[in-house]
């Protein structure tokens, strides 16, 4: 069964190792075969990979899009060693994109890097309202 696709003006695709752009008008796609597919709001480049999490999406993104997965795999695993180093918490995330991994299930780990980039997010979004908030001295405590 064929996978059918409606890009928008101007939106980005790639289909194996070549990337589509359309062109200004909005143009419906019927894409059949087993080549690796991602949308344009799928895509991370080097230089939009700007936290942690985003460089191992990246890093999955490439082994999704690469003939060998095996490439990738040292850059992968230093970024989530450092990661989990960083943000133990982020174990139950980095576990599941790894099962994804070795069952050959590429898409499915991207789709699950993307959970971390947002769990990411969280915990920066918690860190910063913390730092925020003021700070009570022994003389703002009420007495017992």
């Amino acid at each position: 069964m064929a996978l059918k696709v409606n890009l928008k003006a101007g939106e980005r695709l790639i289909i194996g190792d070549c990337l589509i752009t359309n062109t200004d008008q909005r143009t419906q796609l019927l894409i059949d075969g087993k080549s690796p597919i991602l949308r344009g709001k799928d895509i991370l480049t080097p230089e939009t990979a700007d936290t942690p999490t985003k460089r191992i999406y990246l890093s999955v993104q490439l082994m999704y899009l690469s003939k060998d997965v095996s490439d990738h795999h040292d850059t992968y695993f230093q970024l989530v060693r450092d990661v989990v180093h960083a943000a133990p918490s982020t174990w139950p995330y980095i576990e599941e994109i790894n099962n994804h991994i070795l069952t050959g299930e590429l898409y499915k780990a991207l789709k699950q890097a993307k959970k971390l980039i947002i769990y990411e997010q969280e915990l920066l979004d918690n860190a910063s309202r913390r730092k925020r908030l003021p700070v009570r001295s022994e003389g703002d405590r009420k007495p017992a």
